[in-house]
């Protein structure tokens, strides 16, 4: 089981990093979606994979039984998933703002810093 979300974890990191790679910031934004999910499932898979028991201390025991769930990683995971989602939606905003004001959202296009008499930088590798 934890070798299948290992390969579902690679497979996020592809495609993210595929898609921050592109020039246009929807794909952009779409990536650094796909890789704050990629990075929640690392830590859930970190945390061990296994049916055990709710850490929930039963009543008249005084501790917790010794098979018990960890809830360190969902209390991570939980606290990423709202920073990844503020995250997102800050750079949505950011995003929709530079759309409306240089039409575009290419990036190779939104070049409003350079100054207009000089040569562009070469835009391939």
């Amino acid at each position: 089981m934890e070798a299948w979300f290992a390969l579902l974890v690679g497979v996020f990191f592809t495609v993210a990093v595929y898609l921050m790679l592109s020039k246009f910031i929807i794909r952009v934004l779409l990536g650094v979606a796909v890789l704050g999910n990629a990075v929640n499932l690392l830590i859930f898979t970190g945390g061990r994979l296994t049916r055990e028991v709710p850490p929930i201390i039963p009543e008249g025991a005084k501790s917790l039984a010794a098979p018990a769930a960890n809830a360190l990683p969902q209390a991570l995971i939980l606290t990423a998933i709202v920073i990844s989602f503020s995250f997102f939606a800050f750079l949505l905003v950011l995003s929709w703002r530079a759309y409306s004001d240089l039409a575009t959202d290419n990036t190779d296009e939104m070049r409003v810093a350079e100054p207009a008499d000089e040569p562009l930088p070469p835009l391939g590798y």
